[in-house]
């Protein structure tokens, strides 16, 4: 792809993050699942940006990390499990274990 094919994605792509950033507030105001289909794709977009696979979580992501005894994985789960004990390993990609 060309610079300019690019950079008319960037533009659209920012344009949607805005609008499902909006959704997803009313989403959450409204008490709407929609909210929280919307912090997936937010997650999986993170993961992206940070290298990891578009279809995965970060926290599947670092749960696979933390097995294989990389340290931010496991700093990350240990932070995770303060709030939601066992979160990691639950969002393990069950097709890639």
């Amino acid at each position: 792809m060309n610079r300019l094919t690019l950079l008319g994605l960037w533009i659209i792509c920012v344009a949607a993050a805005v609008v499902a950033s909006i959704w997803m507030l009313l989403a959450t105001l409204a008490g709407s699942t929609r909210a929280w289909r919307l912090a997936i794709a937010h997650d999986q977009l993170a993961n992206a940006a940070f290298g990891g696979n578009e279809d995965e979580t970060i926290s599947s992501r670092a749960g696979k990390a933390a097995r294989a005894g990389r340290r931010w994985g496991c700093v990350l789960c240990k932070w995770l499990d303060r709030i939601d004990p066992g979160h990691c390993e639950r969002s393990i990609e069950l097709d890639e274990q």
